[in-house]
């Protein structure tokens, strides 16, 4: 065996390497600028100084109440400064953290609490009815702690104290530990259950860490940029941008509600220049009165993703000044991992024509180390002629651990060393990827994914409804919403569309509710197998619900 002088006598230890987490940049931040403002949330203003300290205390406290390494800490917050800051408390402690979709029903809730074991649920007032009723369904209650936001009117107090007893019980000097092994999981992310119940995806130091950074390189933001929250921070830890503004030592500027009047007004008062959104949220802005747009005298970079964004809504942004990033990924891939990558020349091309090729989805992320579109079964990589379908494919360091508790789901998903996303895409011979199709059948609406095997499965409770077979249709406000093909059963005939949405909305969060219900016979195989690639053309043909 030859002797391999690089392997001699230089072993790590601790002074040559550390455990890539992203805690490491909420210590720099802290110490090289203390005083920029981390946090901005009406007139609160706290700087990277006092947010550290705040993240020592809470994960000091979670300690000192047994909370550790393999222990879940769930979270049902809106986009303010305490959701920023759970995402560094928690894992100081060892903890793992998981932020809970606020616009879930009680039941899912239940099911994410008691599958991912959370012995803390830390809530606000605004959810308090649906945390009130997946408490009573859930066998082992949890520690709850209630954050007590001054800025929101309503819902009541749940807990056994509020956020800031909370804080009062830890040490500012926490001694928190980097992760033993980067490994180490950090955050739990339920996906929306494309069969059934959710999937726990778990995410590792190492990748939030790179992943974080990744967003500044494919965003290009510099130091020091101005964010604002109108991306859900529970989505994909709010594609882990509180991680990438602890290392570009940025500003978050809070918003509990998406609406044009206070976005657009964040920009103006506060200077942002950054923010993140589903094409649903661009088109509310393109379409917002004129007067609100006035009065923008700086740069914004846009960051789209979700239901591919149609080439009109990337137009209309770009005509208002705002540059347009579209990025693409999944839960498993900590938010985004391809980027459509701007090009020399893209900028000489007129407008119309920019917008196409900035709705592609585009190449791999810096941090991504591979990318391809290929044959679903034998993994042969499909030729880059813009025609010839295949499924995406990703590897590398921000491609999830794996399933919770779900060891075959996982195998599934990286059969034969790749990460399959369950999308189908063309390949342009640019290299850029350009998705046509979910083999999985998901409806993406406002950037939320709704398995329609959930919205059949309710559909077929209605006493009326026989058959029933959910699909996509276009919509022009979110994208996407669902649309139901159903055949009633005999003597039900007088049953309609708004009796069939009214059941639904008893059943199931009000965002997965088709919006559209049509009767007759569902198209079959000779099997007897729904033909659903029939019901999406017939979906589309029917237009876009406006």
């Amino acid at each position: 065996m030859q002797h391999n002088p690089y392997e001699l006598g230089l072993e790590r230890n601790a002074a040559n390497f550390a455990a890539l987490s992203p805690l490491s940049y909420l210590a720099r931040a802290a110490d090289v600028y203390p005083n920029r403002i981390a946090s901005v949330h009406g007139t609160l203003r706290r700087t990277w100084a006092e947010t550290y300290t705040r993240c020592r205390r809470l994960g000091s406290a979670l300690a000192a109440r047994g909370i550790g390494v393999g222990d879940t800490v769930a979270v049902m917050l809106p986009n303010i400064p305490e959701m920023l800051e759970v995402h560094f408390g928690v894992p100081m402690c060892g903890a793992v953290l998981n932020t809970l979709n606020v616009r879930l029903d009680a039941e899912a809730i239940a099911f994410m609490l008691a599958h991912g074991e959370a012995k803390v649920l830390i809530t606000d007032r605004e959810f308090s009815d649906t945390i009130e009723k997946a408490l009573r369904l859930v066998q082992k209650r949890p520690l709850v702690i209630d954050v007590d936001d001054p800025q929101y009117e309503g819902g009541k107090l749940l807990g056994t104290l509020n956020y800031e007893q909370l804080l009062g019980e830890g040490d500012p000097d926490y001694a928190w530990q980097l992760p033993a092994d980067e490994w180490q999981a950090i955050s739990l992310n339920y996906t929306s259950g494309t069969t059934g119940n959710p999937k726990g995806v778990v995410y590792h130091h190492r990748g939030a860490y790179l992943n974080a950074v990744c967003n500044v390189l494919a965003w290009d933001m510099g130091q020091h940029p101005v964010y604002l929250w109108t991306l859900p921070m529970f989505h994909c830890n709010g594609w882990c941008f509180p991680w990438t503004l602890a290392a570009a030592v940025g500003t978050s500027v809070s918003l509990r509600a998406v609406r044009p009047e206070p976005i657009f007004a964040a920009i103006k008062e506060e200077k942002v220049n950054h923010f993140c959104g589903a094409p649903i949220v661009l088109n509310m802005l393109n379409n917002a009165p004129a007067e609100l747009k006035t009065g923008i005298d700086h740069p914004v970079k846009v960051m789209t993703a979700g239901a591919a964004p149609p080439a009109a809504v990337i137009e209309g942004m770009e005509r208002m000044g705002f540059k347009v990033t579209h990025v693409y990924g999944l839960t498993e891939t900590y938010g985004p991992c391809v980027s459509c990558a701007e090009q020399d020349g893209w900028d000489a091309l007129p407008i119309d024509q920019q917008a196409r090729i900035k709705s592609r989805q585009g190449v791999r992320a810096p941090m991504q180390e591979g990318l391809m579109v290929a044959d679903p079964t034998t993994l042969e990589p499909v030729p880059q002629d813009g025609r010839t379908l295949g499924e995406v494919f990703m590897r590398g360091n921000v491609v999830m651990k794996g399933y919770l508790k779900n060891p075959a789901a996982t195998d599934e998903a990286f059969a034969g060393g790749w990460f399959h996303s369950g999308d189908l895409a063309v390949w342009h011979a640019d290299g850029y990827i350009e998705i046509k199709d979910r083999s999985k059948d998901i409806v993406i609406s406002g950037g939320e994914n709704i398995s329609t095997i959930e919205v059949e499965d309710v559909l077929y409770r209605h006493p009326a409804v026989m058959e029933a077979a959910v699909v996509a249709r276009p919509d022009s406000k979110w994208g996407e919403t669902p649309c139901a093909y159903v055949t009633l059963k005999p003597g039900a005939e007088d049953t309609t569309e708004a009796d069939v949405i009214a059941f639904c909305k008893t059943q199931m969060a009000g965002y997965k509710v088709p919006k559209t219900v049509v009767f007759g016979p569902l198209p079959k195989t000779s099997t007897g197998k729904i033909q659903k690639f029939i019901l999406r053309n017939q979906a589309k043909e029917l237009g876009s619900l406006s």
